[in-house]
């Protein structure tokens, strides 16, 4: 099986022919009973590494009466290894500054350093070695060749760099697979509209992006009388947040530039991220050579049958300086284990990552995942490109309330085709959802743009709930 070891160890100057369709044919397309007793040979070696650097796990395992001698099963893994979450990370970087006990290399050795932005608690630092450096390029070059792209074609990659790990990740992708890097990055004043006009200069072959950016991208590309699909764009692929597994999201994308849409992505701690990618087809394959992925119920931690939801659990296969093992991602997804059509033999996430768990609210006792109301709305004749949804409380009950931009037609139009489009709002999202919203129409442009992951909620109950208990105080206004 090709370079599988532990630690890993890559030709920096292996590709494959150019005629391929795998960087690793043997890999990606061998039977997944065979493959995952592979798997099970390198969880043991992975545990085992693991159990003995890194004081966390040891602990942790421990406490839960597990030793990686005792690792027989797959099921052994799944039953007995407990999950690791993003608190569990940030405690032990608290602890043990700057990036926790679980870092099992010396800190003399970290190539990299990139991490969390911190913006919910205390931001998480990602220390890559130099040796998983050259994993994760290699990791993303083989999702890039799946998808088509080849070397010396041309990828822009117009998202932030910074702490944020897609863009970097991508890059070394590109460059490890001998393609031509555009890093134009993003988050400057005025850089989308430059965007648009380099990309109508370069025609690059692939683009890279979160999709809330490149909608935006298409809007600034139309201001300067500029047409996205004369960029020239074959392959676009996406991450950061839920959108391009969305069928109405991923044709409009589709639309817009012509071009073919791949969804891949799942956590920063877990980059490599394009672990889960598209090939071709919709949705996501999981390349479980690369980081083992179960899909687990929440309350269980068990893996759920194909064809169920659940969240994801990672571990990486390949990673050595901060090894994730059953890392719990909090996202919603359901897997299956149909045949792909690129002949890869990975199980696939038809739907992507499509909510996290801890997105979703709730709504006169009904689940609502944000996700949900954006694939609607995109798809609605008339919508204008942005919305948020307000949650609030003025009575005793929950309001939803759909802020919704009109398109310029719409707006053109007059107030009869902004009520009709509210009307239209309020529908959809009664099928959906089976519950009525408030429906405010918007001008175009009303609502701020953004570089990066759109954030779409605002939930003003705990304001309501906040005005009540000082007016039952006698404190309030």
């Amino acid at each position: 099986m090709e370079d599988w070891s532990y630690p890993p160890s890559f030709d920096e100057a292996y590709r494959p022919p150019m005629d391929s369709a795998y960087w690793f044919p043997e890999r990606e397309t061998m039977p997944a009973a065979e493959r995952e007793a592979r798997i099970l040979e390198r969880l043991k070696e992975v545990c085992a590494y693991a159990y003995a650097r890194a004081p966390f796990y040891r602990r942790k395992w421990d406490e839960a009466g597990f030793h990686p001698d005792a690792l027989r099963t797959l099921e052994d893994f799944e039953e007995k290894v407990p999950v690791v979450t993003k608190a569990d990370l940030r405690a032990s970087q608290a602890a043990h500054p700057p990036f926790g006990d679980y870092l099992c290399t010396n800190e003399r050795d970290v190539f990299h350093v990139h991490g969390t932005s911190g913006t919910t608690g205390l931001p998480t630092a990602f220390a890559i070695g130099t040796a998983d450096w050259s994993a994760i390029a290699n990791a993303h070059a083989r999702a890039l060749w799946a998808m088509g792209l080849r070397p010396g074609d041309l990828v822009c990659i117009a998202a932030i760099f910074s702490l944020y790990m897609g863009s970097w990740g991508a890059l070394a992708g590109v460059e490890r697979l001998g393609a031509t890097a555009f890093p134009f990055g993003a988050g400057a004043a005025g850089m989308t509209a430059r965007c648009a006009h380099w990309l109508a200069r370069l025609k690059p072959r692939g683009f890279y992006a979160t999709p809330t950016y490149a909608l935006y991208l298409a809007e600034a590309a139309a201001g300067e009388g500029l047409d996205p699909r004369d960029f020239g764009i074959g392959k676009m692929f996406f991450s950061g947040e839920p959108g391009a597994s969305i069928p109405a999201v991923r044709e409009r994308l589709a639309q817009l530039y012509g071009a073919e849409i791949y969804d891949c992505g799942s956590m920063a701690e877990m980059t490599p991220w394009m672990h889960l990618a598209g090939t071709g087809g919709q949705g996501m394959l999981a390349w479980q050579d690369i980081a083992y992925t179960e899909v687990c119920d929440p309350k269980t931690m068990r893996r759920v049958p194909y064809g169920a939801r659940g969240t994801p659990v990672y571990t990486h296969l390949e990673r050595t300086s901060q090894p994730m093992i059953r890392l719990l991602s909090g996202d919603l997804a359901l897997w299956t284990d149909d045949p792909s059509p690129c002949g890869r033999s990975y199980p696939s996430l038809p739907n992507g990552i499509f909510g996290r768990i801890d997105d979703m609210f709730t709504v006169r006792g009904e689940n609502v995942y944000p996700s949900e109301i954006d694939a609607v709305l995109t798809n609605l004749p008339g919508y204008g490109g942005e919305h948020r949804i307000v949650i609030t409380r003025s009575g005793p009950m929950d309001e939803l309330l759909l802020r919704v931009e009109a398109d310029a037609d719409v707006d053109a139009r007059g107030e009869e085709a902004r009520r009709r489009l509210a009307e239209s709002v309020r529908h959809a999202v009664r099928l959906l959802l089976g519950l009525g919203a408030a429906v405010e129409i918007l001008a175009p442009g009303s609502i701020p743009r953004t570089d990066f992951k759109a954030r779409r909620v605002v939930d003003d109950r705990e304001l309501y709930r906040n005005l009540n208990a000082a007016l039952d105080k006698g404190t309030g206004p």
